[in-house]
């Protein structure tokens, strides 16, 4: 099963980083998603721009509204996102638990099944 597990942290932290904290840091996430990577488990993974460079398309009364910035108010943002594949919850537990014990901008990372949707073919 796929899973996206989104990467939750506070920006002003994270983006106020220096260039050798954020090169630290993403040295221990490459380890941690290095066995992944190799195995063919691990798809895409991204990390977003602020918020600040965020658009939002909100449902409107006869149109859609577009507004700067993301739609939640938060005081944590999505930072980033990974798709892996595992064949357990349990799996994607532990590894977004490696991914926190290494990542100190992170507070928090969410875990999401989901699939590929590809219009025309049925989900199985």
């Amino acid at each position: 099963m796929l899973y996206a597990i989104l990467c939750y942290a506070h920006e002003e932290t994270v983006f106020a980083w220096s260039k050798e904290e954020e090169a630290a840091v993403m040295e221990k996430l490459q380890a941690v998603q290095a066995p992944l990577a190799a195995s063919g488990k691990l798809g895409p993974v991204g990390r977003l721009m602020p918020t600040t460079a965020a658009t939002t398309v909100r449902k409107g009364q006869t149109e859609p509204l577009v507004i700067d910035g993301p739609f939640a108010e938060t005081k944590e943002a999505l930072l980033g996102f990974y798709v892996v594949d595992f064949e357990t919850l349990d799996e994607a537990v532990a590894f977004s638990r490696e991914l926190s014990a290494v990542n100190p901008g992170s507070s928090s990372y969410e875990i999401r099944p989901f699939y590929v949707f590809r219009p025309g073919e049925t989900r199985s």
